[in-house]
């Protein structure tokens, strides 16, 4: 509604069964990209050495590695441990999926992801990076009993279960988004008198493949709901 970047329209599929049926709530995130040793962050561990860890599995140093936050008042403390361990951090106003997937593409720049957002969203960036490769650790965050009693409903036993990137999504897993307003991933829709034209990425975990689509829409020829 703000015309701010990053925003995309998702969708994600797999067998029955391949997704966590997350509950409407926040969920603590943690993200890296593919080609790093298993466990190189951990969502339990400090800040600090989750960046020391992943600096020193890169062959760099901390002051060398991006970390992508959301900016929002509830992640002040997070910048704070981020900046005294010595790491840079780019602060996105919104679109963390397209913030954890970041961190798998690296003419990004993006080293990691940190912080809470929604968890739907937590798992359909966990179903991106099982088709890129990458790393993803999340943990439901209740407020309430209100929310306890939901997530009950929907199948969830452990309030403070560390799901791995594989709970959240497996299998057959298949990832499309198109972008709405430009970010660092996909470019947003441009309309032109009778049309628009559309940026869109189409993955899959069981081949690896990814696909970049640029897409020009004729109105004159289609259905235009707007």
């Amino acid at each position: 509604a703000k015309g701010m970047d990053n925003a995309l329209a998702v969708v994600a599929m797999a067998e029955h069964g391949g997704f966590l049926h997350a509950p409407d709530v926040y969920m603590d995130k943690i993200a890296v990209g593919g080609g790093l040793p298993d466990g190189v962050v951990d969502l339990d561990a400090s800040i600090a050495d989750n960046l020391k860890n992943l600096a020193k599995a890169k062959g760099g140093r901390v002051n060398e590695l991006l970390v992508c936050i959301l900016d929002r008042p509830r992640h002040a403390d997070i910048i704070q441990q981020v900046r005294a361990a010595g790491a840079r951090i780019k602060l996105i106003m919104d679109g963390d999926v397209s913030g954890v997937i970041a961190t798998a593409q690296p003419d990004a720049g993006i080293d990691m992801y940190l912080g809470t957002g929604g968890a739907p969203e937590g798992v359909l960036a966990a179903a991106a990076l099982q088709c890129i490769g990458g790393q993803f650790q999340g943990r439901l965050i209740f407020r309430n009993d209100d929310e306890k009693k939901r997530a009950t409903k929907m199948g969830i036993a452990d309030f403070n279960k560390k799901y791995s990137i594989h709970e959240l999504a497996h299998g057959d897993v298949m990832f499309a988004a198109t972008g709405v307003t430009n970010g660092a991933m996909l470019r947003g829709v441009r309309r032109f008198a009778g049309g628009a034209v559309t940026h869109s990425i189409v993955m899959r975990a069981k081949s690896g493949t990814v696909r970049t689509i640029e897409a020009t829409h004729n109105f004159n020829r289609k259905t235009y709901m707007g």
